[in-house]
């Protein structure tokens, strides 16, 4: 992955068009003294901005990212091309052994998403494990795809198959291949729609979602979600509690949506009235592995105070979230990089140090790959007291900023 920080890119799409200064904070709702702090690496733009800042700039927010279109060029783990052949690959059975059965295929799903959520190594602990799984299921499913008698089995193959596409949605944003997140997103919706399964329905329109959201589609976000909102509660019982907790996960994409757009108010309502009473009738669980619960509302809520610049009332917030009973390290980690942004606002380095810190113990490979965690690292390695400027140069090496 290519070492630019944001800053400098922002600052290279900016000066590429001839677009001064203030004609681009003001588009992007923010003051001159800001956008230049950002473009000289002093501040770390939070998502929302950035995607504001995409949209002024007309260039996508990978852009000024620098995610990268292909996996050579990340830092992360070289298995995107391996994972692509796999999804693409048209042999109708496995060559070299028998076929898997659905419970094992099930089983090993669902080990998957287990280590992804509660591994500290996930990226290297699960990179292994998915082109096999995905061509296991892949196979399975058109295997019985030509079966007479097998209409119940293809329907559990449909939902095994859909809850590995709804995994890979995510692992592979993370790994840096966004190119195939809608690939798998599109066929995850394919299979929850074949196995005739609400649920699962309203999950593959909530990664759909999260897709839009990243390329700052934050409309088209909202419709699909508050769409499968008003499917969700035709299709299954007022009193069912996984309808309650997807219900609630897709309010907070919803919310999320709201508050790209700048309408932070909405996103408030949303989560107090929406979000905030389904997680008190779900409870702190993870359908469908979605982490729904009322500490992931909370920091939802911490979130949307930072992103409106209300850094006081986020800190409040985070005071309360119960960030031990998040399902997921992966919701941890990005708690306490929420928090460290937060203090980054505030212009409280060793807060912002201590809570990179708190990431790095539940997330260290999230640390290292994610891009906005990078730029706040830099940020400290240039502003840092002598106190504890070799503290930030061990965390850089860490993450491999500064040569060991």
């Amino acid at each position: 992955m290519s070492e630019i920080p944001v800053g400098e890119r922002v600052q290279f799409y900016r000066k590429a068009q001839k677009k001064k200064q203030a004609v681009v904070a003001g588009l992007a709702g923010i003051t001159e003294d800001y956008l230049s702090q950002i473009e000289r690496g002093l501040k770390t733009p939070a998502m929302p901005l950035l995607h504001r800042l995409a949209r002024v700039l007309n260039v996508p927010v990978s852009a000024l990212l620098g995610e990268p279109a292909f996996e050579e060029e990340s830092v992360v783990h070289p298995v995107g091309r391996i994972l692509q052949r796999a999804l693409t690959s048209t042999a109708p059975t496995l060559s070299d052994r028998p076929l898997p059965d659905l419970v094992e295929l099930r089983e090993r799903v669902n080990a998957l998403w287990t280590l992804w959520q509660t591994s500290p190594t996930r990226f290297t602990d699960a990179a292994p494990l998915v082109p096999p799984l995905v061509r296991d299921v892949q196979c399975v499913a058109r295997a019985l795809r030509s079966a007479s008698d097998a209409a119940a089995m293809r329907r559990d193959a449909h939902r095994v198959s859909a809850d590995l596409y709804f995994f890979l949605r995510t692992f592979t944003k993370r790994i840096g291949r966004p190119d195939l997140s809608l690939l798998v997103a599109d066929r995850g919706m394919v299979a929850a729609e074949e196995a005739d399964d609400p649920l699962r329905v309203a999950v593959a329109k909530w990664n759909l979602g999260q897709i839009l959201l990243s390329q700052s589609e934050a409309e088209g976000a909202e419709e699909v979600t508050l769409y499968a909102i008003e499917s969700l509660r035709h299709d299954l019982p007022s009193d069912s509690h996984a309808r309650a907790a997807m219900e609630g996960a897709l309010w907070l994409v919803a919310t999320v949506a709201a508050a790209r757009r700048g309408d932070f108010w909405t996103a408030r309502d949303r989560l107090r009235e929406h979000a905030l009473p389904a997680a008190r009738r779900s409870g702190d669980g993870n359908v469908l592995w979605t982490v729904f619960g009322v500490p992931n509302v909370g920091l939802h809520a911490v979130s949307v105070e930072v992103e409106a610049g209300e850094t006081t009332e986020a800190l409040r917030l985070a005071d309360d979230v119960a960030v031990s009973r998040l399902a997921s390290l992966e919701r941890r980690t990005t708690f306490a990089l929420e928090v460290a942004r937060c203090y980054e606002q505030r212009r409280d380095d060793a807060a912002v140090f201590l809570h990179l810190l708190t990431a790095e113990v539940s997330g260290p490979e999230d640390l290292k790959y994610n891009v906005l965690a990078r730029d706040l690292i830099r940020g400290l390695l240039k502003r840092a007291r002598p106190t504890y400027a070799p503290q930030v140069q061990d965390l850089a090496r860490r993450v491999g900023l500064l040569a060991g």
